[in-house]
């Protein structure tokens, strides 16, 4: 198994190749994944209601879909559409293939919110919650170089 220092270094180099802010990435992954937790998973019912029940795909792939995984707890509609090809949606809980679909989305959401970060992750949320930008931004000072926050 990975280890947690491992991970964060991963999501630091990850970030930089996506011209994100390290900082920002790895305190997304540390809120989302319950603190680096490589392994989470979650099924979004209505998520599945509102985006996959009605597309024509096989009864597992909607319900993967319909999950989020890993340290992004990216959705696996949401890898499909940032052009995941993998056979298995499972495949998203690996470090390196979640990091990257997770880059994607996260830098699409700056781009769409025009560098707003809290915008941006509304927008990687869903907009579902609106503290959501603070409840990722408390771990922002962990990750900065600086210790500065956001």
């Amino acid at each position: 198994m990975t280890t947690k220092l491992q991970l964060i270094g991963m999501a630091r180099v990850a970030a930089e190749a996506h011209g994100l802010d390290p900082a920002l990435f790895q305190a997304l992954c540390h809120h989302e994944s319950g603190n680096w937790n490589q392994w989470a998973c979650r099924y979004e019912a209505e998520f599945y209601q509102r985006y996959v029940a009605a597309q024509k795909l096989s009864a597992t792939e909607k319900h993967m879909r319909a999950t989020s995984f890993g340290l992004c707890q990216i959705m696996g509609q949401v890898a499909r559409e940032f052009g995941f090809a993998g056979d298995y949606l499972t495949e998203l809980l690996d470090p390196v293939t979640n990091l990257e679909y997770g880059c994607r989305k996260l830098a699409s959401c700056m781009d769409r919110a025009n560098a707003d970060v809290r915008q941006a992750l509304l927008f990687y949320n869903g907009s579902g919650n609106p503290d959501y930008p603070n409840l990722v931004l408390r771990h922002y000072s962990t990750y900065s170089d600086t210790g500065k926050t956001l």
